[in-house]
């Protein structure tokens, strides 16, 4: 027998096994650095990381001294618990983490410092969507509909609501719920050509956007503008934050926004009053209110209107009406009456649309039925698998 031509049975497929496992558990040559930096940007120590890994604390320790290096599958790990992309762990240095757009935030009149991890990952998630929605709309639609505004900061409030009436051609008469209102107005504003989108996390409970962070933010952009809302907050509350960040919009000012009533920024009191007068017009609002025993009036202000009781409360406290702790002191009653009553939601697939937004969303699943995007591409810009593309196809029609 030829000995050096003898193959023993499966010996490709035994090589290629061992190969597999040898590139699985191959060294990821990383900058020690930037371990420690992805997990103090976390907001994690040394035992959170070990934790989220599966790993010891001696492991983790080992890595940030460079005694040691983690696997490939353990550093792609350490991107994905940490929020950061796998080849940042790579760089030379840690890179700087400027939020991409301004911070319009604050917390009892102080900026805030140090975003979290959340917060730039999911920004940059939305710019992503944005970007590509951009060049599908110029390479697929006419674009007689992008967006441009004719007014700024300076502009009067009054002519900016009448201008977002006249633009977003809403029905004469409201109907409905206040949920049903959201639905409408949400509809007409996609009409125009901007995204809205909204998440509570970034993939599951162990990576949520924090409501006392932000509420939202605005994208300002000809052809793809952006709006985001930070669906971790209250249901109720949600549609204020829709008409706030479409203010900024409206008035060409991106930003990140907390939508408090005591952030006293020029940019945010300017659009609180914007989204304050489009909802409750103040003249009218002032014909229905009553003084006397108001909070027993609330829920019928709140059907005149076609909103939420948590949009009342708000104009009420933006006219003088009623104190910042009367405000506040409703505001939590009210969060404890929506989570009692919170029942079972839509399907998964119909949730998935209303976050991403139908525009967007029906963009991307027609180029992946179509062939001119791969399903894993699409998957990653919908966020979720790519087998799940062709079930969002069905929910949207396609």
């Amino acid at each position: 027998m030829d000995w050096l031509s003898f193959r023993p049975p499966f010996f490709g497929y035994t090589l290629r096994i061992i190969y597999l496992g040898l590139s699985t558990m191959s060294k990821a040559l990383i900058n020690p650095a930037n371990i420690i930096w992805a997990r103090v940007r976390a907001g994690m120590s040394v035992s959170q990381l070990a934790d989220a890994l599966g790993v010891k604390e001696e492991k983790v320790i080992a890595w940030e001294n460079g005694e040691n290096a983690p696997s490939m599958a353990q550093a792609r790990n350490i991107a994905d618990k940490t929020l950061i992309s796998f080849g940042l762990l790579f760089a030379k240095q840690p890179p700087a983490d400027d939020l991409p757009i301004p911070d319009l935030r604050t917390i009892d009149g102080r900026e805030l410092q140090k975003p979290s991890a959340s917060l730039i990952a999911i920004i940059r998630k939305v710019l992503e969507r944005q970007e590509w929605y951009k060049e599908y709309r110029k390479d697929n639609l006419k674009l007689e509909n992008s967006f441009i505004t004719q007014f700024t900061m300076d502009s009067d409030t009054s002519s900016v609501v009448a201008d977002m009436r006249n633009r977003l051609s809403l029905p004469a008469k409201r109907s409905g719920r206040w949920d049903d209102y959201e639905r409408v107005v949400r509809q007409h504003i996609e009409k125009l050509g901007i995204m809205v989108m909204r998440e509570r996390d970034l993939g599951g409970k162990s990576k949520p956007l924090l409501v006392q962070e932000f509420r939202g933010f605005a994208i300002c952009d000809d052809v793809a503008p952006v709006i985001f809302i930070n669906s971790a907050d209250a249901q109720t509350a949600q549609l204020f934050t829709m008409l706030h960040e479409l203010a900024h919009i409206w008035i060409g000012q991106s930003g990140l926004s907390d939508v408090s009533p005591s952030n006293h920024r020029k940019e945010e009191a300017k659009c609180n009053a914007i989204a304050a007068e489009f909802l409750v017009p103040e003249d009218e609002f002032l014909q229905v209110w009553i003084e006397k025993d108001w909070r027993l009036h609330v829920s019928a202000i709140a059907k005149h209107f076609h909103v939420s009781r948590w949009v009342i409360v708000r104009r009420a406290l933006t006219l003088g009406l009623i104190t910042e702790a009367q405000y506040y002191s409703m505001i939590e009653s009210y969060k404890k009456d929506h989570e009692r009553n919170s029942n079972g939601g839509p399907s998964y697939y119909t949730t998935k649309i209303s976050r991403l937004g139908k525009s967007f969303a029906s963009a991307v699943v027609s180029e992946a039925l179509s062939g001119r995007m791969l399903l894993r591409d699409a998957g990653h810009l919908l966020g979720t698998k790519p087998l799940n593309v062709k079930n969002l196809a069905k929910e949207l029609g396609i």
